[in-house]
């Protein structure tokens, strides 16, 4: 399909866990020897429940792929240009629908071109498209994308879809219709007057919510109340929190927000940290401050492993000095190392992880499985220009020991 570029105007030490994928050689011999190797086992059952709800950011993405960043006034060429679907919400859902949900997206966008473009890349990857909002006038949302093959880094400039999205685009018919039946709800954060009112309705249903913490944003307070599940950028927590570590603003989080059940904090190369939160909290768990933990889980790590990992505590209680005490498990999620080779374009990445997590959760999959498999779908994005380009399907023979 051909897309036309848009006009300008328009303590006592606790026990850890280990945990490779289950055909990764745990041995210490070279990091080649650690890269994952094929399965030939049969793939599992797709989850029973398979619908999940998007509400948040659609659009156009316009990437071009440069041998370093530009200095002001220099006139350079491309290495190589990409058109296609972008957007928080639009790259989780595709990438959901890869691994084998039926994702649904609410979102807005207008009749022009890159509409219609983005509407018919959801429907080929099988997005359900019902209760995207096409307005007659106006232009769908779309990105500049500068990607630096040099530095590794991408550069966004967004354009606002127009006219935006407001709750009146939605009848309440159209939001039960919507969330009939599904699983989870997914938002991004975007669309926050429409997204709010989805989001209390999901809650009224008892529909667990998943909230993509990506920066402040307008009534962020409100969606992160009505939470069951967070994935946070790197500083996100502490910027929320006030807190001065990583691991004590999650444990500030969970004190905070008692609907929430983990928090997720993506750390790119780095890979992730999480918090979850005890079920039933027994009054025998040990006590340990959650940032000695945290450097105790690192020491656990094999750098030599080049496929991800989970290390985990056992369920102890975790103390944040100054902020409180909460009873769970804090985890350590390793990234994949990418060989520079290989390494083309991150832009997505979050989403993609997001969207494995989507999956982890209808298949209902443990942390200590969930975030290698989200590890690993997000690493597969990583390998083309543009965040939909490589993003794996379930068949993939890469995922087949994380399913």
């Amino acid at each position: 399909m051909q897309f036309l570029t848009p006009c300008p105007n328009a303590v006592k030490l606790v026990s850890f866990r280990y945990l490779h994928p289950p055909s990764t050689s745990s041995s210490s011999s070279s990091a080649s020897s650690s890269r994952f190797k094929m399965s030939s086992d049969p793939l599992p059952p797709l989850p029973e429940n398979r619908i999940v709800v998007g509400c948040g950011g659609v659009g156009l993405d316009f990437l071009a792929a440069v041998a370093s960043y530009p200095k002001p006034d220099d006139k350079i060429r491309s290495t190589s240009l990409r058109v296609q679907g972008g957007g928080n919400a639009g790259n989780a859902l595709t990438c959901a629908a890869r691994l084998g949900l039926n994702p649904r997206i609410i979102s807005k966008i207008a009749d022009d071109p890159q509409g219609k473009g983005i509407r018919e890349e959801f429907e080929a990857d099988g997005v359900d498209t019902s209760f995207l909002v096409v307005s007659k006038e106006g232009n769908s949302p779309f990105t500049y994308v500068i990607v630096d093959n040099q530095m590794k880094t991408r550069t966004c400039i967004h354009t606002p879809g127009d006219p935006p999205m407001i709750p009146d685009d939605l009848s309440e018919s159209t939001i039960f219709s919507a969330l009939d039946g599904a699983r989870i709800l997914y938002l991004d954060g975007r669309l926050p007057d429409t997204a709010i009112i989805v989001a209390q309705e999901a809650a009224r249903k008892n529909i667990p919510i998943l909230i993509d913490t990506e920066r402040q944003r307008e009534r962020i307070d409100e969606f992160l109340k009505l939470a069951s599940y967070a994935v946070c950028s790197a500083k996100f927590p502490q910027v929320w929190t006030e807190a001065p570590s990583v691991p004590s603003a999650l444990v500030s989080m969970l004190l905070r927000l008692p609907n929430l059940r983990f928090a997720i904090v993506t750390l790119g190369e780095d890979g992730c940290i999480m918090l979850e939160r005890s079920v039933n909290e027994s009054p025998e768990l040990e006590e340990i401050d959650v940032d000695s933990l945290l450097e105790q889980l690192k020491q656990r790590k094999d750098d030599r492993v080049a496929v991800p990992t989970c290390i985990s505590s056992l369920e102890t209680r975790l103390r944040a000095e100054g902020i409180g005490t909460v009873s769970g498990r804090l985890y350590i999620g390793t990234a994949e190392k990418i060989p520079p080779s290989e390494l083309v374009d991150t832009t997505g990445a979050g989403d993609a992880f997001i969207g494995a997590v989507l999956y982890a959760l209808c298949a209902n999959m443990p942390p200590e499985k969930m975030l290698p498999f989200a590890a690993q779908v997000a690493a597969a994005g990583c390998r083309a220009l543009g965040a939909r380009t490589s993003l794996p399907h379930r068949t993939d023979t890469r995922l087949a020991s994380f399913l």
